[in-house]
């Protein structure tokens, strides 16, 4: 461990993941303490109803966006490091508008869609008007141009600071909405409105560090005339849109499903269940965000970034067994103090999902590598594949043992997506030495 830190891009990535560290673990906590709010300030079935609006916008946001936050990484770092900022400014104005027609397909689609899902999801006339309402959160939702421009320009710390104050303003507002006796639509209200000032706080530390940097006119939107000046920009957004796609059917679309065959009072004790699972996978997230755009200054032919990937996966694999054992010895009685009893039977899904989490968490550097790699058509295979199986998984089960088989699904539909995109990523490695690299000489740190 002593050498591995004597490599300067293993420091970076470890100092990166520790600032956006800092803001998850207050991310988190702000979390509990608003979930906890809501769970104890309604009924489960109003409680599940809240969850599902909540979750119904960011599922069709996930479905729809692009991920231009690894557009501008993959083509706007090495434009950084080589000083081509009129290359870096086309890459970002070709994100922007791309996240401007996204967010408006999104909230248009989504909008025209709940009026035929809001039975099947719970809604009466009261909630679907919120429901409408809090659609029109999702263009924020679908914009991810500013994270990359932050991570591109090595400014992590903006990000955790991003990353603290939106779920501190959903905590304040659920203790005023609970403490008020305001009721679902005092929650509905809160989070909206933190939702909204969350997103825009992203665009104005881009901004801010754009000017910073005298990169002038970069947010200009920009999209055909943008794209031709950059080769393969639609290949790559086309194929990351679809594959982030895929992964929103398979994560934020699964409360969605749960409450469309259990009902919103299943999905609510799903949701938190989800909540201790994401918390528990977050170092394996953080180390991801900081692994990607270090790796893009590596030549994917060497050994390097492959050994990096291998030594990030053991760090994060030896990190989620400590986060997993912490989680199912204090899961119950946490539960029990943040929820209340009600909420109990969350306990029993945390403790199948759990499983998972180191699985997944060894696993995280493998779509990052076949990115580098200009391999993201194979890893999007994989992940289709991965992903039908555990749609499939996930009605099968749910509709034959309720609200634990939705857990059971979760566990094997994240074993599948790590085994099916490991056997590529080898694969690749294998022959590494055919691979092409365009990017600027690695700068020593």
């Amino acid at each position: 461990m002593k050498h591995w830190f004597s490599d300067g891009a293993f420091r970076t990535i470890i100092r990166n993941t520790a600032y956006l560290g800092s803001g998850n673990v207050a991310s988190a906590l702000l979390g509990l303490i608003a979930l906890s709010c809501a769970g104890k300030g309604m009924s489960p079935e109003m409680f599940g109803v809240l969850i599902v609006i909540q979750s119904y916008t960011k599922a069709v946001s996930d479905f729809i966006k692009f991920q231009t936050w690894q557009f501008v990484v993959q083509f706007g770092t090495p434009a950084l490091h080589s000083k081509n900022f009129q290359r870096f400014r086309d890459v970002v104005s070709f994100s922007f508008g791309l996240d401007i027609a996204s967010g408006a397909v999104a909230i248009l689609g989504g909008m025209l869609l709940l009026p035929l899902l809001s039975h099947s999801l719970g809604l009466d006339a009261k909630s679907f008007k919120l429901a409408l309402l809090y659609c029109t959160l999702i263009p924020s939702m679908t914009s991810s141009t500013p994270t990359g421009i932050l991570r591109a320009l090595d400014r992590f710390d903006l990000i955790a600071i991003q990353q603290a104050i939106k779920p501190l303003l959903i905590a304040v507002g659920s203790i005023i909405a609970y403490f008020g006796n305001f009721g679902f639509t005092g929650f509905v209200i809160t989070w909206y409105a933190s939702n909204l000032f969350g997103g825009t706080l992203f665009w104005w530390f881009s901004a801010r560090e754009l000017r910073r940097r005298n990169i002038h006119g970069a947010l200009k939107p920009g999209l055909l005339k943008t794209a031709r000046r950059i080769e393969g920009a639609w290949d790559f957004v086309w194929t990351t849109n679809i594959s982030h796609s895929i992964w929103a059917a398979r994560n934020s679309c699964s409360t969605v499903l749960v409450g469309i065959i259990l009902g919103p009072a299943a999905a609510g004790l799903f949701k938190i269940a989800m909540t201790f699972f994401d918390a528990a996978g977050a170092p394996a997230k953080l180390l991801e965000k900081s692994f990607y755009p270090e790796i893009m200054r590596l030549d994917p032919r060497t050994k390097r970034p492959w050994v990096l990937g291998l030594r990030s996966a053991i760090l994060a694999g030896g990190i989620g067994i400590i986060v997993a054992v912490a989680v199912i010895s204090v899961g119950k009685p946490l539960i029990s103090l943040v929820f209340g009893y009600k909420y109990l039977q969350a306990y029993d899904l945390i403790q199948i999902m759990l499983s998972a989490i180191i699985v997944s968490m060894v696993g995280f550097p493998q779509e990052s590598l076949l990115f580098m790699a200009g391999k993201q058509r194979v890893y999007l295979s994989a992940q289709i594949l991965a992903s039908v199986s555990y749609i499939v998984l996930l009605v099968v089960l749910s509709h034959a043992f309720g609200v634990k088989g939705s857990a059971f699904a979760y566990f094997g539909g994240q074993c599948l997506d790590v085994i099916l995109s490991l056997i590529p990523t080898l694969w690749v490695y294998r022959h590494r030495s055919l691979l092409g690299f365009t990017a600027p000489v690695e700068i020593n740190k």
